[in-house]
């Protein structure tokens, strides 16, 4: 059997345990069955086990404690993206499904059961939304651990996954079977399922074949399948479910199998606590020592008590294999078996001596009596996000964060989220940021937690954030008065079409530079990412309009390109080594210590890059904000503690980790913060820098941005054929998706949406006509659009909307948009003989741009009908691999005016 050993590579551990939620019955008629405080336990023991298995590293492991549902997505996506060997999920809670279906619920703390709907649950991860987001990692092999009720129906999720790479790659633990509920176990103690996992890895698996094989037929290594054999033998002869049924734990894995490493038993050569003990030093037939005779009979007596307890809360002893009555199922179950079991051991132990043992031996690291560290949300700018994320794992493992103990004193998840959206969900929507209300405006969703620290680009941005109207705020946002690190913007060209000296690469404005550019190569373009997304692209867009009244639609033009921006400067950088060509000719304006810290595409890049430095154009001067959220008082004392010592270390010996990336000083000279080779294309000084950027400057060129070529056009295309049923209900469903999608357009802009099914001769009929719309009018046609016992005709639908929309068009230059929202159930409409060609031509020579949502995760495959329609008309394809919402958002805003 093939055996995949992590050690060595990038692993990343995510740990998500549900012990608190918001809502419960009976004070909440939609909540969960309760409370959960045993998995509050299973984390502690879990961190323990998994550091002292050596696979993965104390840094490698992200602890999420009872995190809300957008929380737990920002910690996955992370956590998939960061991993390159082994990636771990573990999630203990409540696990639901529901009345109709299989699907299987993770329901995160700000979980509700809506009665009267069957297609999920509010605050609750959809485990087929989950391995969606894990297949998107680069990591070569993926462990799933579940431990809730039901967790066996991911089983049957994973069986239904079509693509053969993720059943490949991913291997899925599942802690009963399906369909069942179980035992919590009781406050004091992790879950009975959580605690033999710990167990098991920690004492490694007696009779494991393979390699590591270790004394008495026991493996040093913990592999996946012989841990799923272990636990499914242990916990169907021990437990039973709430039904009464042994409980049988259940695994997935592909086959034929790949076993995967997850651990090496403690004691098996390596340091554990505070002793070295090596396994299998000295000859078979060697006497014990006194102290490795009283360890082996304390084992056996842990092991007696935990016979005692398993047979006091077995099936027929002290409780009937019925639910208890007044008692949520799932929940704790046997506290008073529990106790009854520990004075059993401790009286044992008593009369052999050994209590002082047991003492000092939990007492071996202080670590075993670490509380959990505070959890700190620290939401960033995205092309400040890989630097902030090094530092705040820097920073987790050193001795600011560290007590005298040896515990940890926070934890930090970091995340990113477009700038625009930012400002707008701290000024304008705090309050449905703390309660979601609708699926319009919904900032946990479309930004992520309620961070306690923010890191914008700009100190302005600071300033644009805060909210100085009438309406009711509920953050109050407190930033520094000086940033911590600095960047110039620069203009960063392939060598060949460079300055050759120091001095015309700098001393000049950003339109200077650029006629220069001009007249040594008059195919050179530049580039620039998306305002909307990042702080540096609106820095920008400030120096390309320049001061005053700017042409703006002409300095647009300068910058255009085919398809829709990059949304970072990291991406911009990555993309343009897409093309020969482009790559000896473009220019880009983005941040200049991205110059230094690579965009995570170096491989790629076939032309070294030099910058030029405008002298108009604002830097990057990233500041520290101190987020408060009313009524966020209940841990205020410790949180500001935490929030305080991250302070200070990054200002002050985290900067070395901004200098390593390339960022300078923000004052004075503005030297590097650490020395950088000038095989980088920089200049250490490149003379006086542009001032600093205005707040107002910068929501200028925002709106500037947003109306530069007039109001937009957007065709909406809905596929309403049969097969589009079971896709139709609900906010998710494919007329709730498109409801979303209008908050990126005003009343000044033209839209329309067609039902694409084809029960007469039209490939279309009309559901809401063409034109500017209120918003509410245009809602209720997409309410009363309905599903057709028809067949749709893509091929016929795009082909006259391609038609439509060039027509709208030709005599201006406002931009334009095509929207196909669909199953693909019908692409063999499109792959008829002759009909994707062209339909790919029409694309091309018409000009509009084509969104091709497909709720299918396969949908922008390469090669497939969608994705080379929106290559071939400069739009974008999106699929369920990704956030299709979102996605669908951002484009439909890039070409409307947006709400007025």
């Amino acid at each position: 059997m093939d055996r995949f050993d992590p050690r060595g590579k990038v692993n990343r551990a995510l740990l998500v345990g549900v012990s608190e939620y918001e809502f419960t019955r009976p004070k909440h008629r939609d909540g969960v069955p309760g409370q959960l405080p045993a998995v509050a336990h299973n984390l502690a023991v879990l961190v323990r086990a998994l550091e002292r298995g050596g696979v993965l590293r104390p840094l490698e492991i992200t602890v999420a404690r009872s995190p809300r549902l957008a929380d737990f997505r920002h910690s996955l996506r992370a956590a998939a993206g960061s991993a390159e060997g082994l990636l771990l999920l573990y999630f203990a809670g409540h696990g639901a499904v529901p009345s109709a279906g299989d699907e299987l619920w993770l329901q995160m703390r700000d979980a509700e059961v809506v009665r009267g709907e069957t297609a999920g649950f509010e605050g609750a991860a959809r485990f087929t939304n989950v391995l969606r987001i894990l297949a998107n990692s680069h990591a070569e092999r993926i462990v799933v651990v579940l431990d809730c009720c039901n967790a066996g129906n991911a089983a049957r999720v994973w069986e239904a996954v079509e693509r053969p790479d993720v059943r490949r790659r991913v291997s899925v633990l599942m802690s009963v079977q399906a369909n069942h509920r179980i035992d919590a176990g009781d406050a004091d103690t992790p879950t009975p399922f959580t605690a033999r996992l710990v167990e098991l890895l920690t004492s490694g698996i007696e009779d494991q074949e393979g390699e590591g094989q270790g004394e008495e037929g026991r493996g040093d290594e913990v592999h996946f399948l012989a841990l799923a054999e272990a636990l499914r033998a242990y916990m169907s002869t021990h437990h039973r479910t709430e039904r009464g049924e042994a409980w049988e734990p259940q695994s997935r894995t592909e086959n034929p199998p790949v076993d995967v490493v997850l651990g090496i038993r403690a004691g098996a050569g390596r340091t554990v606590g505070s002793r070295a003990e090596a396994v299998g030093a000295g000859p078979a037939s060697r006497p014990a020592s006194g102290r490795r005779r009283r360890r082996a009979f304390v084992a056996r007596v842990r092991a007696a008590a935990a016979r005692l307890r398993s047979a006091a809360v077995g099936p027929g002893a002290l409780r009937s294999s019925a639910p208890a009555p007044n008692r949520p199922p799932g929940q704790a179950l046997g506290g008073r078996s529990t106790r009854r079991a520990a004075v059993v051991l401790l009286v044992l132990a008593a009369a052999l001596g050994l209590v002082g043992y047991f003492v000092v031996d939990n007492a071996a690291s202080d670590r075993s009596t670490c509380g959990p560290p505070v959890e700190l949300r620290l939401l960033t700018d995205p092309d400040l996000e890989s630097t902030v994320r090094k530092a705040a794992d820097t920073y987790l493992t050193s001795a600011a964060n560290t007590t005298g103990g040896g515990c940890r004193r926070s934890g930090i998840t970091v995340y990113g989220a477009g700038s625009a959206a930012v400002v707008a969900g701290l000024r304008d929507q705090s309050d449905p940021w703390q309660r979601p209300v609708s699926d319009d405006t919904d900032p946990q969703r479309d930004i992520g937690p309620q961070p306690d620290i923010w890191i914008p680009g700009t100190l302005a941005t600071a300033a644009r954030a805060r909210s100085f109207g009438v309406a009711r705020t509920y953050v109050t946002l407190v930033p520094d008065t000086v940033p911590f690190a600095y960047s110039p913007m620069v203009l960063s060209l392939p060598q060949g079409i460079a300055e050759d000296t120091v001095r015309d690469r700098t001393g000049d404005s950003l339109a200077g530079l650029r006629a220069k550019l001009a007249r040594r190569d008059k195919n050179a373009s530049v580039r620039r990412p998306d305002p909307e997304y990042t702080d540096s692209a609106l820095l920008a867009t400030v120096g390309l309009y320049g001061p005053g009244k700017a042409d703006v639609g002409r300095a647009e033009g300068s910058v255009a390109q085919t398809g829709p921006p990059a949304p970072t400067a990291g991406d911009l950088l990555c993309t343009l080594p897409d093309n020969a060509d482009t790559d000896r000719s473009t220019a880009a304006l983005v941040p200049e210590f991205l110059m230094v810290s690579g965009v995570g595409c170096d491989r790629t890049t076939r032309t070294p890059r030099m910058a030029e430095y405008p002298d108009d154009v604002p830097g990057l001067t990233p500041t520290f904000v101190r987020v408060r959220w009313k009524d966020g008082d209940r841990d205020e004392a410790a949180r500001d503690d935490a929030v305080q010592r991250f302070h200070d270390w990054l200002t002050g010996t985290g900067l070395g980790v901004f200098g390593q990336d390339g960022f300078r000083a923000p004052s004075g000279a503005r030297a590097f913060l650490a020395a950088h080779d000038s095989a980088t294309g920089l200049i250490s000084d490149p003379g006086r820098p542009a001032g600093a950027a205005g707040a107002e400057a910068m929501d200028t060129a925002l709106n500037q941005y947003r109306n530069a070529k007039g109001p937009g056009r957007v065709l909406f295309l809905l596929d309403s054929s049969g097969s589009m049923a079971g896709l139709w209900q609900g906010s998710g469903g494919a007329p709730g998706i498109l409801k979303q999608s209008l908050g990126g357009l005003g009343t000044q802009d033209e839209y329309g949406v067609w039902s694409v099914a084809s029960p007469g001769r039209s490939p279309y009929a009309e559901l809401l006509p063409f034109g500017p719309h209120k918003r509410g009018d245009a809602e209720r046609a997409l309410d009363r659009a309905a599903v057709k016992d028809a067949e749709a005709d893509p091929y016929g639908a795009l082909k006259a909307a391609l038609d439509t929309m060039a027509q709208k068009g030709r005599d201006d230059d406002r931009p334009e948009l095509i929207v196909f929202l669909t199953d693909d159930e019908d692409d063999n409409h499109l792959t008829a003989k002759g009909h994707l060609d062209e339909l790919l031509t029409s694309a091309r020579t018409k000009g509009v741009p084509v969104v091709m949502a497909a709720l299918d995760s396969g949908g922008c495959a390469k090669g497939r009908p969608d994705q080379r329609i929106s290559d071939a008309s400069g739009g974008r394809c999106l699929d369920t691999k990704g956030d299709l919402v979102a996605g669908l958002r951002d484009e439909v805003a890039r070409t409307g005016t947006g709400d007025e």
